[in-house]
């Protein structure tokens, strides 16, 4: 057995903010900012721990430039100081009121933490909060309590923080005027990090709730927990996770019921549709900058729904929308030139941090020069190039379907009479399909969002085809959705779906490189780049949620029944002389939990549910399976 302690978890990017960018010059915080805490009091009687760092220099106004954690606001103390506070070294420099506050029932704040509280459109009583309530009432605080404010506030925050910062701008207080939610937390059933296609990601999930724990009172320490593993290899480890009932049993001991929410809510139920944001984007006042990653392993989805929600809901308020070829988190930490094996030719992240968020923050808390921004500023991979659009998606795309065919081929033309009408496979939930080629340690290397498919080539239990050499480029924009014919010999399937760019076998070879290749915990492969598969979007589904997220319903063996679903929006262009492939398979372990192939609860499935199931996927012209995506216009 090796023993190791948890303090890992991909998601904590809200400490980002505490991180000095390595090509940065070093800025003495505490040479330039006092800082203080306070015990702010929300309506009902709670109070919220926050830190405030004010600048030294008395002799001008400043906004306050706010995030809101449940990561903690660390370091404590008043004479314990962060080496960064804003979203970049530009804003420490500039000059804002930064504040940082533990949310509702998170380290040192008191009261109840709810995970993603649900918003109260009609609050009845001072007892009714939720994080818009409390923002306010601390918005209010500090405009009383905090000299030299200009009266402005703006709010930030990634992952959770985003969450927390799309939330607290829900009828805003009026004094708010810039919020940035990145890589947002929306709705954790429809396709945030809870799950994806109504399917569970397990390797995620696990490695962060087993950090991420309820916290019974106000205390700064961090407390992870400490649990044995008799390995450190994920696909292994993970199968000893199946059925979900082990992992209590094995490792968590009961000891996190936020975890057992999540396992057990398996269906679009009432829990979850409390918790998605996107129904209560209301009233929002401040101007808006949403940001998202095209490769986020985490909350990819979030900024997406959180813009077509503000869109909708609030029709005049000043809205931007960036996607640039990141990580989760990756715009306020790295240069953003790179992701594994792929090089996106510029610091993309220095980009962002220094032409997009500070002049918008600048803009609308420092009445600076208006950037101009697009509303939707997107990087196209593939030909690594920024494209400003009037929205997004592009309303000049075309869309079309790339069809299955037999023998393995991909085009844009439906299958013809003379075709083979299926393929078929056999799934085993005792070997299932790895979704990566190398050992990965307990948590998700977020290189997988583009990582190589040649390994998947080679299973029996994955179907691959692919087009011919493009004769020229094609840009596909907007969501990829899968739409298949299909049938299983069990009563319940998984279909995952993964969208793929080949590059020509005389492509030049590199050696690997950016944030997942200095990782100790991932073993890279070292494959030529010469015919790389590179993914470009990939989704799970749950068949027993072909007709309803909230219904759940067994196949009938043997029998054809319609898989569509939607994954997220790329913007990737396929160069002429690459091919395009996709590829289909029924199992994405241990990213995701084992579909045991006969219709039973999962939360509750024994192992003698897991069986083998042979899948068919259909490409007849009476059943024509493919994939749809949008097709810009040269």
């Amino acid at each position: 057995m090796r023993r190791f302690v948890l303090i890992f978890c991909t998601l904590l990017v809200s400490l980002a903010v505490a991180q000095q960018d390595p090509a940065a010059e070093p800025f003495d915080v505490r040479a330039h900012y006092t800082k203080y805490e306070f015990r702010i009091p929300a309506r009902d009687g709670k109070h919220l721990f926050t830190s405030v760092y004010v600048p030294k220099d008395t002799s001008k106004q400043y906004p306050f430039l706010m995030t809101r954690t449940p990561y903690s606001v660390a370091p404590y103390g008043v004479d314990q100081y962060r080496t960064r506070l804003g979203p970049s070294p530009e804003f420490d420099k500039a000059g804002y009121i930064f504040v940082f506050q533990d949310v509702r029932g998170r380290y040192m704040s008191e009261g109840d933490f709810l995970e993603m509280r649900p918003h109260i459109d009609h609050p009845a009583s001072n007892n009714d909060v939720d994080e818009s309530t409390d923002m306010h009432d601390t918005v209010d605080w500090l405009l009383k309590n905090v000299p030299n404010n200009n009266g402005r506030v703006g709010i930030w925050g990634i992952s959770y923080p985003g969450f927390y910062t799309s939330a607290s701008i829900i009828d805003s207080h009026p004094a708010i005027k810039a919020a940035s939610p990145e890589a947002d937390m929306t709705d954790l059933f429809m396709g945030d990090d809870a799950y994806h296609g109504g399917a569970f990601m397990l390797q995620a999930n696990y490695s962060f709730y087993a950090f991420f724990h309820p916290r019974p009172e106000p205390s700064p320490k961090a407390e992870p927990l400490e649990i044995d593993y008799p390995t450190n290899d994920a696909y292994a480890l993970y199968q000893t996770m199946e059925p979900l009932s082990n992992v209590n049993q094995l490792y968590l001991k009961n000891r996190n019921w936020l975890w057992d929410d999540q396992v057990k809510h398996n269906t679009y139920d009432s829990y979850w549709q409390a918790r998605d944001l996107s129904r209560h984007m209301h009233n929002i006042k401040c101007a808006l900058l949403i940001v998202g990653g095209w490769f986020d392993a985490e909350d990819l989805e979030g900024p997406f729904k959180t813009y077509h929600s503000v869109k909708e809901k609030n029709p005049g308020t000043p809205t931007y929308f960036v996607e640039g070829p990141w990580v989760h988190g990756g715009w306020a930490r790295w240069q953003g030139a790179s992701l594994g094996r792929v090089k996106f030719g510029s610091d993309t992240g220095e980009f962002w941090r220094q032409h997009i968020a500070f002049p918008f923050f600048e803009h609308f808390l420092k009445d600076a020069p208006d950037p101009k921004l697009p509303e939707a500023y997107v990087f196209e991979t593939g030909t690594n190039v920024w494209r400003q659009y009037p929205a997004w998606p592009p309303q000049n795309a075309a869309q079309r379907t790339l069809y299955l065919h037999a023998g393995g081929k991909l085009s844009f033309d439906p299958p013809q009479p003379s075709e083979q009408p299926f393929d078929e496979y056999v799934s085993d939930p005792a070997h299932p399909v790895p979704y990566v080629s190398y050992t990965t340690g307990l948590g998700v290397p977020q290189e997988y969002m583009l990582s190589d498919q040649r390994f998947a080539t080679r299973r029996s239990d994955v179907l691959t085809y692919i087009s011919d050499p493009l004769q020229e480029d094609i840009t596909i924009a907007g969501p990829v959705s899968p739409r298949l014919k299909v049938s299983t010999s069990g009563t319940d399937s998984d279909f995952d779906v993964k969208l793929i760019d080949v590059y020509p076998t005389d492509y030049p070879d590199e050696a690997p490189a950016g944030p997942a290749a200095q990782r100790r915990d991932v073993e890279m492969p070292r494959e030529a780049m010469g015919g790389y598969a590179m993914l470009i979007r990939g989704e799970p589904f749950r068949g027993h949620f072909r007709n309803s997220f909230e219904r759940p319903e067994p196949f009938t063996p043997n029998q054809l029944a319609d898989i569509k679903f939607e994954m997220p929006d790329v913007n990737h262009t396929f160069r002429r002389g690459h091919r395009i492939m996709v590829q289909v398979q029924s199992s994405w372990f241990p990213l995701v939990d084992l579909n045991p192939q006969t219709f039973v609860n999962t939360a509750t499935a024994r192992p003698e549910d897991f069986k083998k199931a042979t899948e068919r996927v259909y490409h007849s012209p009476q059943s024509p399976s493919g994939v749809e995506v949008n097709v810009l216009g040269h």
